[in-house]
């Protein structure tokens, strides 16, 4: 939709919400879908007839779900001990402190623990399983660097997360792709040692139908991590276009989110503490020296310049 990226056109913020939530939605059913026919076609590799691969496929799938639901109980902790972020104090941190709780006020969610990382690159970010056990890191690059309104544009952003659902969303669905990825390396090993060929279809009347079933099963093995990597990279940029929008709500400045933006992007300095495990938390990319049209196509922030049109357009609106 041509409004959605022209900078000159204006755009509606609940528009973009609502259009953003759609999406995602979509692509966690796909998601899901993935899991179970991956599942499916272990189940065919071990050559089990169809109906009990049926069945091995929802007992995988519930087994995905369950683990995503215990891991993602300690990602927070994982994630800022990674970063080696600190608690702020208030005495040391009293603005920041002041924006994290007026705006966490505006969205009507607990304000959450405030973590400091000592970096100059300017960068944020969220985690936590639930608005009541959530947390917000920002460097001292960025209290440094940006001014007070593009400041509450970035909280406001990282909120929007909170509020969203979004860092619950996105462990889960780290935890769906990691677990596809093992299980179908697993059996693929499994087929190229011989326990998986097509002499555990002699005998059950499968015939030739038998084999090429097989044949799909491998093939689907051999494609799911990648698709499940492509699904997790368009519903982390879909999320981040929706805390964008719902920053934008939040402050009613979409300029100071765009300004933010802008500033963060255009700093050279990579963040040190940040890993390719951890990036796609950030509020834009903080690997830097990386860009390509490759790594674009699989990266977990949408591009800065079109994240700031939509931004401008949304302010245009107003």
């Amino acid at each position: 939709m041509s409004r959605s990226s022209s900078p000159t056109s204006s755009l509606n913020i609940y528009t973009a919400i609502e259009e953003n939530r759609r999406k995602t939605a979509l692509f966690i059913a796909v998601f899901v879908l993935l899991i179970g026919l991956i599942a499916f076609a272990v189940g065919i590799v071990l050559g089990l007839p169809v109906a009990p691969a049926g069945v091995v496929s929802l007992v995988l799938t519930a087994f995905a779900l369950l683990l995503a639901l215990w891991l993602y109980r300690a990602s927070d902790r994982i994630v800022l001990g990674i970063s080696e972020a600190r608690e702020a104090k208030r005495q040391e941190h009293l603005e920041l402190y002041r924006t994290v709780e007026n705006i966490s006020i505006a969205a009507g969610i607990p304000m959450p623990k405030v973590y400091i990382i000592n970096d100059t690159a300017p960068n944020a970010f969220a985690t936590g399983r639930d608005p009541a056990h959530a947390s917000v890191a920002v460097t001292t690059g960025l209290l440094q660097k940006l001014s007070k309104l593009e400041l509450e544009g970035v909280i406001a952003h990282e909120i929007s997360h909170i509020r969203n659902f979004d860092t619950r969303l996105m462990v889960m669905v780290a935890v769906f792709v990691g677990f596809i990825a093992v299980l179908a390396d697993v059996m693929l090993r499994y087929t190229w040692y011989g326990a998986g060929r097509r002499t555990r279809y002699k005998g059950k009347g499968e015939g030739s139908a038998g084999a090429v079933v097989l044949v799909l099963a491998i093939v689907a093995l051999i494609l799911a991590p990648i698709a499940a990597q492509v699904i997790q990279f368009a519903i982390a940029r879909q999320r981040e276009f929706l805390a964008d929008a719902s920053s934008a709500l939040l402050t009613r400045y979409p300029a100071g989110l765009a300004g933010a933006l802008e500033k963060i992007t255009n700093d050279t300095e990579p963040l040190e503490v940040a890993t390719k495990g951890t990036a796609h938390l950030y509020i834009a990319n903080p690997i830097k020296g990386q860009e390509s049209s490759m790594n674009n196509l699989f990266a977990t922030h949408p591009p800065i310049k079109e994240r700031v049109a939509r931004l401008r357009a949304m302010a245009s609106a107003a």
